[in-house]
């Protein structure tokens, strides 16, 4: 059997902290759901337009869209008017979507915590360092946040 490829070993630890994140952000009585978590962790804490976190999701308006609905009517998200263009709107957190992030916030640090303990410190540093430089050629939303 053949070692996976380099993206599929950059997903599996990705996926493992999403896993746990969104365990324990249901298991604190938060019913969000895995695609509702992919567009609620891109909405940059001033606000972000739907068209934004559409590109940074990597769906469509129209699913962003219901995605964002969702997580509005159970009171994690808001939309208000962009103060910089009053025919566009802001998706922005509330105050149960905060009481989200205070959950989720603990269990990466334990889980990158965990993954120091297992490579040590100069080899998670050096893979951090290594990510950020490829991140420079692969996140074309890094810049949205």
């Amino acid at each position: 059997m053949t070692d996976p490829s380099l993206g599929v070993l950059l997903f599996i630890p990705y996926r493992h902290l999403e896993d746990r994140m969104l365990a324990a952000v249901q298991a604190a009585g938060h019913p969000i759901t895995l695609a509702q978590a992919r567009v609620f962790q891109r909405v940059d804490p001033g606000g972000s337009r739907l068209t934004t976190l559409a590109r940074a999701a990597q769906v469509t308006k129209q699913t962003a869209g219901y995605l964002v609905d969702e997580l509005e009517r159970g009171g994690y998200v808001e939309r208000t008017p962009d103060p910089v263009d009053a025919r566009a709107r802001l998706v922005r957190i509330t105050e149960r979507g905060h009481e989200v992030i205070a959950v989720a916030a603990p269990v990466q640090a334990a889980v990158e915590a965990e993954w120091t303990a297992h490579l040590g410190a100069r080899r998670t540093e050096q893979l951090r360092r290594t990510l950020l430089r490829l991140r420079s050629i692969t996140a074309p939303y890094a810049a949205d946040g």
